[in-house]
């Protein structure tokens, strides 16, 4: 494999890796603020112990995201060198704004958040909570701002010719407010809601079938129940919402993601499929003209397909790119589905009478992380083969030193790295989920403090 391969590679598994912590830590945040403020308004200890369990949950979590996502930005410096200087102006902005809007809040509060119990009075307390996780979520924010330029490049200007060219920033808001930075924030942040609120599920599902902590369970489970089913129905609105967009500013990649080629017609909507890149042919089960109706609310509008753009300007792996949007769209409908039979079960008075039902419970706390995963493979890989849409190629983005053994011999490096801090994640994780929600969670020199103590000295 050549260096523009194995870069794409490397940074592909370092980002994929880092992404299932970012998303685990707001979603357990929201859930956070919402327990400590009913503990707050409530005075009934069991929501006490679940905002400090899975407060704990929560620092593992945020751990090992922060060491997994430092790695990245070198990498912009030794694979990418070219793109760096390309986009750092702007890319440079958008993360000097987190850090200066976003991640000073988030740590700042951190502390009180995870030591402040009987420290700090309970409303300082849950000020610090609400401080982390407005934090990640504006940590988010500008993460998906720079991205999102890349998509749909906005409020910039180009200073310079051929390899020193490079963006600068004309209007900072324009920017900020691209064309797709607001759709694709969204989906972002519900699929982080998701994450959080199926992991819970899946620890107090498992906890009931125990048999054990079943009653403070049983009210963790409805409370994250209520929060599953608002967030999986708000997920179909912004999914559809970014596919818009996605229409508008960037064709080639909506007709990739659908296995649309011809140039202009009608296009099926397919819910399944096969798409065979050299006959141009989808074999799968589809609605005819479906996504006309859903782009223009008409069978028969025209839709452009990739046969309306040079090949050298077409995602090159059409199939992969239909699969992982196809996987994510089918994990998002599955999770609606089983949130709302939960709702109806709930209001029948059944809802924890079916075993079967909370072992997929148990089962489904990956599901939102492979959607987050898939959905994020379908967007890079159908930007392809631009790194910047419409202005920088990702064949021109590399550093023009590296070579192919120097990248390979890293990407060993980091799976063997990689791969002990996910061993490791999976035995904090299952040590604090082991030993539950339990009263002696209290802060002092033992419980609570001495646990993230514990965690925090193993990063």
């Amino acid at each position: 494999m050549d260096v523009e391969i194995l870069s794409r590679i490397q940074f592909a598994f370092t980002v994929a890796f880092h992404y299932i912590f970012p998303p685990l830590s707001i979603g357990l945040g929201l859930l956070m603020v919402v327990f400590e403020t009913i503990y707050i308004r409530t005075k009934r200890k069991e929501y006490e112990i679940l905002a400090k369990f899975w407060t704990k949950i929560f620092a593992i979590t945020f751990g090992i995201g922060v060491a997994t996502g430092i790695v990245m930005e070198f990498e912009f410096g030794t694979n990418w060198a070219t793109y760096s200087r390309y986009v750092g102006d702007i890319f440079g902005s958008a993360l000097a704004a987190e850090g200066i809007f976003a991640f000073a809040l988030e740590s700042s509060a951190l502390g009180i958040l995870l030591f402040g119990w009987n420290r700090v009075k309970p409303w300082v307390h849950l000020v610090a909570t609400w401080a982390v996780f407005l934090g990640s979520m504006f940590s988010a924010v500008w993460i998906v701002v720079a991205n999102s330029w890349q998509q749909t490049p906005a409020g910039y200007h180009i200073v310079g010719e051929g390899m020193q060219a490079r963006a600068e920033i004309v209007d900072f808001w324009a920017m900020v407010f691209n064309p797709s930075s607001v759709d694709r924030l969204t989906h972002v942040w519900i699929g982080a809601f998701l994450a959080g609120a199926f992991l819970i599920l899946s620890v107090h599902a498992y906890y009931m079938l125990k048999g054990r902590f079943v009653v403070m369970s049983q009210k963790a489970f409805k409370i994250t129940l209520v929060v599953a089913v608002i967030a999986s129905l708000m997920q179909l609105f912004t999914g559809h919402n970014s596919a818009e967009g996605v229409a508008v500013n960037q064709p080639a990649k909506l007709a990739a993601l659908e296995g649309h080629f011809e140039a202009q017609g009608p296009a099926d909507l397919y819910l399944l499929g096969w798409v065979d890149k050299e006959s141009q042919v989808v074999t799968g089960l589809k609605i005819p003209g479906g996504l006309s109706f859903m782009l223009h609310q008409d069978l028969n509008t025209p839709v452009t397909g990739l046969n309306a753009f040079p090949e050298e300007d077409r995602p090159s792996q059409v199939n992969a790119v239909f699969q992982f949007y196809h996987l994510m769209v089918a994990i998002g409908m599955f999770l609606i589905a089983l949130s709302l039979f939960a709702l109806w079960q709930w209001w029948r008075g059944k809802l924890f009478d079916k075993k079967w039902l909370l072992w997929t419970f148990v089962f489904t706390a990956i599901l939102p992380q492979l959607a987050n995963q898939f959905g994020w493979f379908a967007a890079e890989m159908g930007r392809q083969p631009w790194v910047v849409y419409g202005l920088l190629r990702t064949s021109d983005a590399l550093s023009k030193s590296v070579q192919a053994n120097q990248v390979l011999f890293s990407l060993f490096l980091f799976f063997i790295v990689y791969g002990v801090l996910f061993l490791l994640f999976i035995y904090l994780m299952n040590k604090a989920i082991q030993k539950g929600p339990s009263e002696d969670m209290d802060s002092g020199e033992g419980g609570l403090s001495r646990d993230i103590a514990d965690v925090i000295s193993k990063q």
